[in-house]
C-alpha cells in the first residue's frame, strides 16, 4: 500500500528578536519553533523553572529528608522503561550520595506483575521493613496500592508525569505537573525531570534545616545525563526546561562526565560519546535499557545504571546489547507475520482499513509496543497489536495519528460492547488494553467500524512538514554544524526538514535496500550526496527520473576521516 504523502511548509515566524550572527536560516527555523528571543537560546541551568512551584515537591523533600535523617528504610518502585530506569538510578545514587543508608528499589515485572505499584509489592516493601515508598514514572492511579500501604503505615510519595483522573490516590504527596491545581509551567516532564526536581527540592531543604549535612552540598548537575535519556527515551516534548534539562546532559556525555553505565552503552553501541546528539539517546542508549524491560526484566537495566566501574558497567550493557539484538530480531519477524496478515487485504489505500488491529498467537507481549508504532509509520494508520496474555486474554498496544485520540476510540468501544474490552488506558497517541481472546472477532468489528465513523480521509494522508527550500550557498557543513549546536532537538522541537528540486546525477543501491545517490542542486552546478535507508519500508518508491523532488535533512557524514555534507532522504517524489 502506498500512503499519501503531502510536504507542507512551516508558516514563518518573526525573526527580529534573533541574533544577526546566527545563520539566516537558522533564524527562521528556531522562529518557526517558538523561539522568538535571545534569551530563550540559553540553555543554561540557572533558566530552569524553579521547583516552588511544583505541588508538593517541598513537601515531599521534607518528609524525604526526614527519612534521611531518622535512618528509616526507603524503597523505590520504578516502571519497567528507559523513562522509570533512570529515574530509579537518579534517586539510588543521589539519595545514597545524601546519606540514606537504607535506600533499596523494586520494579515490577512487565510479564508477571503488570504495571505500577501494586498491594503486592506494597506487601513486599512492608516485609522489607519499609517507611516510606517512593514511586517514579508511576502511580497517579495506584489507588488500591496506596491504601495498602496507608493501612500498613507506609507512607507513599508518589512522582509521576502522567495525566490523573478526576481523583487521586490518598498518598502522603504526589508530585506531578499534570496534577489538578499544579502551576508548574513546564507540563512536559518526563519522569526522570520530576525525579530531579524532588531532589532539587530535597537539596534546598537540607540546606535551609542541615546546612553542615553533606546533602546540602551534593552536586545534583552530575546525574544530568540520567535525565538526559529518560526525557529523550520517554518522547516528551522538548519544551524550553526540558531542552535545558536535555542539552546539560548531554554537553556532561560529550565531556566524558557520565556514569560509567551510559558511557558503556555508547561504547557498545559504537557510539563516540564527544560526538553524540540528543537523538542518539533515543536510538542507543534508550533501546538497550528499554530491551531489559520488554525482553526480560528492567533490573538488568538498572544495574548497568547503578554500575560505579567499568568493567561492571561493560558487562552490565554487554547483556543489554544482546537483548536489544534479540529484541529486535523478534521484531522483524513480528513484522514480517503482520505483513503477510495484511497481505488479504487489497493494497491500496483507497480501501485498506482505517485502523489496523493485527494478532499472532506467537508474538512476544514485550515488542507489540513497538511493532504497533513501526506499522503506524509505515501506513499511517492508527495501529494495535496483540499478543497472547494466556488466561484467555490478549494484550493490545496501541499507536495513533494526528486527529484520533486512541484512548476515547477504545472507550467508546468499552462504552458500546464493554465485553469486548476487560480494561484499557492510555491517551490520544498511545493505549494498552486487554481483550478476551473469544471476543476478539467481536472488538475488531466495533474498531472498525468506529474507526469508520471518526477517521476523516485527510488524516489518513502522511504530512511532512518542511522548513522551506535552502539556497545552494546554504548547502555546507557550517550550516550543519550551527543545527547541531541549536539543539537539542526532539518532540514538539523537531529537527529541521528541508525540501527542494535535484537532478539526479547518478543512483545506486547498496545491499539492495539502501539508495545512494549524487545530485546538482537546482540553480547551481554544486553537487551533493544523499542517502536514503531501508527504502523497502520508506513508503515511497524511487521514481528513477532526471529531476526529483526531495523532502531531507542536513548532516555531517565522516568516512576515513574526510567529513562531508549529506543529505539524508525523508521522501522522494518525481519532479
Amino acid at each position: 500500500m502506498t500512503t499519501h504523502v503531502r510536504l507542507k511548509r512551516r508558516p514563518d515566524a518573526g525573526i527580529e528578536g534573533l541574533p544577526q550572527h546566527l545563520p539566516l536560516p537558522l533564524r527562521h527555523i528556531l522562529a518557526r519553533r517558538g523561539v522568538l528571543q535571545a534569551s530563550e537560546l540559553d540553555l543554561q541551568l540557572r533558566g530552569l523553572l524553579h521547583f516552588n512551584t511544583l505541588k508538593d515537591a517541598e513537601k515531599s523533600a521534607a518528609r524525604i529528608g526526614q527519612a534521611i535523617l531518622a535512618d528509616e528504610s526507603i524503597c523505590i518502585v520504578g516502571d519497567f522503561d528507559a523513562d522509570g530506569a533512570t529515574s530509579v538510578a537518579l534517586f539510588m545514587r543521589a539519595l545514597t550520595a545524601m546519606g540514606a543508608r537504607r535506600v533499596h528499589f523494586m520494579v515490577p515485572n512487565r510479564f508477571h506483575d503488570g504495571y505500577g505499584l501494586s498491594p503486592e509489592l506494597v506487601k513486599l516493601a512492608h516485609a522489607e521493613q519499609t517507611n516510606l515508598i517512593i514511586t517514579v514514572d508511576n502511580g497517579v492511579s495506584s489507588f488500591t496500592a496506596v491504601e495498602e500501604a496507608n493501612r500498613l503505615g507506609i507512607d507513599v510519595i508518589i512522582t509521576d508525569h502522567h495525566l490523573t483522573a478526576d481523583r487521586l490516590p490518598e498518598a502522603y504527596a504526589m508530585v506531578n505537573p499534570n496534577q489538578p491545581a499544579c502551576s508548574f509551567a513546564s507540563k512536559a516532564l518526563a519522569g526522570v525531570g520530576v525525579t530531579f526536581y524532588v531532589l532539587m527540592a530535597l537539596r534546598a531543604w537540607f540546606r535551609d534545616q542541615q546546612s553542615n549535612h553533606p546533602a546540602a552540598q551534593v552536586n545534583l548537575a552530575q546525574w544530568l545525563d540520567l535525565v538526559a535519556v529518560g526525557t529523550v527515551a520517554d518522547v516528551v516534548p522538548l519544551d524550553y526546561n526540558n531542552r535545558i534539562l536535555v542539552q546539560q546532559g548531554v554537553a556532561r556525555i560529550r565531556q566524558g562526565l557520565c556514569i560509567p553505565g551510559i558511557t558503556a552503552l555508547l561504547q557498545v553501541a559504537q557510539r563516540e560519546p564527544a560526538q553524540i546528539q540528543a537523538r542518539d539517546l533515543g536510538f542507543t542508549v534508550g533501546p538497550r535499557i528499554n530491551a531489559a524491560g520488554r525482553l526480560d526484566d528492567m533490573q538488568k537495566g538498572i544495574d548497568c545504571l547503578l554500575a560505579n566501574d567499568a568493567t561492571e558497567a561493560r558487562e552490565h550493557a554487554l547483556r543489554l546489547d544482546e537483548l536489544n539484538r534479540s529484541r529486535r530480531t523478534i521484531e522483524q519477524s513480528m513484522q514480517q507475520d503482520a505483513e503477510s496478515l495484511l497481505a488479504k487485504f487489497e493494497l491500496d489505500a483507497d480501501s485498506f482499513p482505517n485502523i489496523l488491529a493485527v494478532y499472532e498467537p506467537d508474538w512476544h507481549q514485550g515488542v507489540i509496543g513497538i511493532l504497533a508504532g513501526r506499522l503506524k509509520e509505515r501506513f499511517h494508520r492508527p495501529v494495535i497489536a496483540f499478543a497472547d496474555a494466556g488466561d484467555n486474554l490478549l494484550k493490545g498496544s496501541a499507536r495513533s495519528i494526528p486527529g484520533l485520540h486512541i484512548r476515547d476510540l477504545l472507550e467508546r468501544v468499552h462504552t458500546l460492547a464493554p465485553e469486548c474490552i476487560e480494561r484499557f488506558g492510555g491517551h490520544a497517541m498511545a493505549a494498552g488494553l486487554s481483550v478476551p481472546k473469544d471476543k476478539f472477532e467481536l472488538f475488531q468489528e466495533h474498531v472498525q467500524r468506529i474507526a469508520n465513523e471518526w477517521i476523516e480521509p485527510h488524516l489518513l494522508e502522511r504530512i511532512i512538514w518542511s522548513d522551506g527550500a535552502l539556497a545552494p550557498a546554504d548547502f555546507n557543513l557550517q550550516l550543519v554544524h550551527a543545527l547541531n549546536n541549536a539543539g537539542p532537538w526532539g518532540q514538539k522541537f523537531e529537527e529541521p526538514v528541508f525540501d527542494g528540486l535535484f537532478r539526479v546525477v547518478q543512483h545506486r543501491w547498496l545491499k539492495d535496500v539502501h539508495l545512494k545517490l549524487v545530485l546538482e542542486v537546482e540553480g547551481s552546478t554544486q553537487l551533493v550526496d544523499a542517502i536514503a535507508f531501508h527504502v523497502p519500508n520508506a513508503g515511497w518508491q524511487f521514481p528513477n527520473t532526471e529531476w526529483v523532488q526531495l523532502a531531507f535533512r542536513l548532516q555531517e557524514n565522516t568516512f576515513r576521516g574526510e567529513s562531508k555534507l549529506q543529505l539524508m532522504i525523508e521522501h522522494i517524489w518525481p519532479a
